[in-house]
């Protein structure tokens, strides 16, 4: 039996963080598909993607051979480097009043090293396509809902070295327009859709 190492750590990796997401999410109410808690849609992702870590877990043992990349000096350095400027930031962060008693303190740290570790090229993808989510999640309240998907794709697709400005523009008014119309127009979530902050 030939085993893709590389499919066999993503899928624990899958099975791990779905299964921490689950039992993080059990003090949140779920409700029902129609009248939805705050936990509702992070029990369906988690879910989801339990299901797909057990499926890339499994096929890792009939994907042929595909050895993990060695690290290099600049991967250990760049990951010693982001969690470094990630727990300086927080302290400095919070010490500032408005940013004092939320999260945004957390999630701007929690940026700030994923950009550090986004100097590495081994660490390149997966560190934009994190920031750009995380930046969703800081951007999102006082930012609106527009915003934070536009700077989110925008960031995520640096991820890419062929990504197309055309293709990313595409990309943002596409997603905009379908955020729009499932969690604004037929779910009626109360979120903000424009900047709050001028």
């Amino acid at each position: 039996m030939k085993i893709n190492a590389k499919d066999l750590a993503s899928g624990i990796f899958l099975l791990v963080l779905a299964a921490l997401g689950l039992w993080l999410n059990m003090d949140h109410t779920l409700g029902n598909a129609r009248r939805m808690g705050p936990g509702y849609m992070p029990m369906l992702v988690f879910w989801l993607e339990l299901g797909l870590g057990a499926i890339v877990f499994i096929m890792a043992f009939f994907g042929g051979t595909d050895p993990l990349e060695r690290w290099t000096k600049i991967d250990f350095v760049t990951l010693a480097l982001a969690l470094g400027g990630g727990l300086v930031a927080y302290p400095l962060l919070n010490a500032v009043p408005a940013l004092s008693n939320n999260w945004y303190a957390l999630g701007i740290a929690i940026t700030i090293g994923l950009f550090i570790l986004a100097i590495s090229p081994g660490w390149r993808v997966l560190a934009l396509v994190l920031a750009g989510m995380n930046i969703f999640g800081v951007l999102l309240d006082a930012g609106g809902l527009f915003l934070a998907i536009a700077v989110m794709v925008v960031v995520a697709a640096f991820a890419d070295k062929q990504h197309r400005p055309l293709g990313v523009a595409a990309c943002v008014v596409f997603l905009i327009a379908l955020c729009w119309w499932v969690f604004i127009y037929e779910l009626d979530i109360r979120v903000n859709i424009w900047p709050t902050f001028f």
